[in-house]
């Protein structure tokens, strides 16, 4: 079964989506949310949280992921396009994540997502099983690649 395109925008990127866009990973490309992603990003509707900018500095501090350049320079590229922003962390996002209704696990940068997701009636677009089975079940808005 095909996933349906999202109707709730923006489209909120988990940390390894944003990093396969901007690598251009087989898996995004062959996927039907690059298209979404794409028309998303002409009506300037694509989002990053700010913890998805920590936790990229902290997957390449730790040798998970390789970057062509230092992070802060990757990052700046990475947000310097057209149609994609930040989420920063406001109170909001911040209360809500503490606050999710229903059965989430503790990682705290997904909460923050799902918490941006929320806030922002966006959808999240990811491929983490716990945040895809959550959305099932409480009031979120996510779709898998």
């Amino acid at each position: 079964m095909s996933t349906p395109e999202p109707r709730h925008f923006p489209l909120i990127l988990d940390t390894h989506v944003w990093i396969w866009l901007l690598n251009g990973d087989e898996r995004l490309r062959r996927s039907r949310a690059l298209a979404w992603i794409e028309r998303a990003t002409r009506r300037a509707q694509v989002k990053v949280s700010v913890l998805s900018v920590w936790e990229v500095g902290m997957l390449e501090a730790k040798g998970r992921i390789s970057l062509p350049c230092h992070p802060l320079e990757w990052v700046h590229k990475a947000l310097g396009g057209p149609g994609i922003s930040l989420v920063p962390l406001t109170e909001e996002i911040a209360i809500d994540s503490s606050r999710l209704p229903g059965e989430f696990h503790g990682d705290p940068v997904d909460r923050i997502l799902v918490a941006s997701a929320r806030i922002l009636g966006g959808t999240l677009i990811t491929c983490d099983r716990k945040i895809l089975d959550y959305s099932k079940h409480c009031p979120l808005h996510a779709v898998s690649l």
